[in-house]
């Protein structure tokens, strides 16, 4: 089996790597990614990337032409993610924008919708959060409290959500909150300017990112009708449509091989490479990295061929989460120096992400659920 990139392939991730690396500051990884992707930092600097990769059609090429896009397949839409995930995600919250809120106001939004946010998102001009998570729920979304009341000319919201990262520089917020019901009825999607009056963001201290995790308060939020994604009480499925997406768009396994191959140039250099038990160690990592790179091309060849969604999701975000965590206990067992303020940028990030990644994006244990139900067939529970 050839797992190679077409001729056109390679020449896009050519182009791609150009622009990062023409674009991309000398002290990138000292200033700018080394606390991740959602430091106020790499927020700024994404604003003004974005409308670079706009100006040779990159931020959302993968959409169809009619939405600002230019039609590629889902290929190409990994071979983006990949290289910004390569260099720290220069984008920061713009991904979430191009890979599913987008691609949810496209399958569900109003023509008014359409018109004001998927040109936008095309242009780099918006940075998104979510509003999924709350304190009391944790990784069970569908016992989500905050409330959604019907009123005369829209909806009033209250409650709170926990970690939504990027909102304390975000522009817009996909929101989930309850009209009614229980568990999946009743839930509702929004679109939530973040400078709505009674909405307020605190960032949380955290030890993976320092701000990455921020508390967001509701306290009667009016929100229009317009606001209203989809139906009334019918946005799991929304909700499902963007998982699916959120799941296997973000190319964590290269973060973590290019973390792992930063690692091993520094072990060459100090002559700490020829240890046997570390080339072990090494050679067990980038296994880990390639079953998350290749379950994840699984995923994307079914898209490409428009196969129904399947538990090899769940199966792909396990295999990065292993990959990650892999490569981060590396680092730390071997260059443990490096970890330190005054350590390499790229493997500090490397090894803070790691720390949290078992819980973001659909937690380790949530997804193992997952595939022992649809993909293994095991009773649930």
């Amino acid at each position: 089996m050839e797992f190679a990139w077409t001729p056109e392939q390679a020449a896009y991730q050519e182009r791609i790597r150009s622009i990062v690396a023409d674009n991309l500051p000398d002290d990138w990884w000292e200033n700018y990614a080394h606390d991740g992707p959602s430091s106020p930092q790499l927020m700024e600097f994404a604003r003004k990337f974005g409308r670079k990769l706009a100006e040779t059609g990159d931020v959302a090429s993968h959409w169809p032409k009619e939405y600002g896009g230019r039609g590629t397949n889902a290929w190409e839409h990994i071979i983006l993610s990949e290289e910004m995930w390569s260099e720290g995600e220069p984008r920061s919250s713009l991904y979430m924008g191009s890979n599913w809120a987008g691609p949810a106001i496209m399958a569900f939004g109003t023509e008014e919708q359409k018109l004001e946010h998927l040109g936008r998102i095309c242009q780099g001009e918006v940075l998104w959060c979510q509003g999924f998570s709350e304190a009391e729920s944790g990784s069970d979304l569908v016992s989500l409290r905050c409330s959604a009341e019907r009123v005369e000319d829209g909806y009033v919201i209250n409650g709170r959500k926990i970690w939504t990262s990027y909102a304390h520089s975000a522009d817009w917020m996909f929101l989930l909150a309850r009209v009614s019901g229980r568990k999946h009825e009743g839930i509702t999607c929004f679109l939530v300017p973040m400078n709505t009056p009674g909405l307020s963001v605190r960032t949380i201290k955290a030890l993976h990112m320092t701000d990455d995790f921020h508390e967001s308060t509701f306290d009667n939020v009016h929100l229009p009708f317009s606001s209203l994604i989809g139906e009334e009480g019918k946005g799991w499925e929304v909700v499902t449509a963007l998982m699916h997406n959120e799941r296997v768009s973000a190319a964590q396994y290269e973060l973590a091989e290019r973390g792992l191959e930063q690692a091993v140039r520094i072990l060459k250099e100090r002559g700490q490479f020829e240890d046997a038990a570390v080339r072990a160690q090494a050679a067990a990592c980038m296994a880990e990295c390639d079953a998350g790179r290749l379950l994840t091309y699984r995923v994307v060849d079914d898209r490409v061929k428009n196969a129904p969604a399947s538990a090899t999701t769940s199966m792909a975000r396990i295999a990065m989460i292993r990959g990650l965590q892999a490569v981060a206990n590396f680092i730390a067992d071997n260059l443990p120096g490096e970890l330190s303020d005054r350590g390499h940028g790229r493997l500090r990030w490397v090894f803070k992400f790691a720390q949290g990644v078992g819980i973001a994006a659909g937690a380790y244990e949530i997804q193992l659920n997952l595939i022992g139900e649809r993909h293994l067939g095991m009773p649930k529970g």
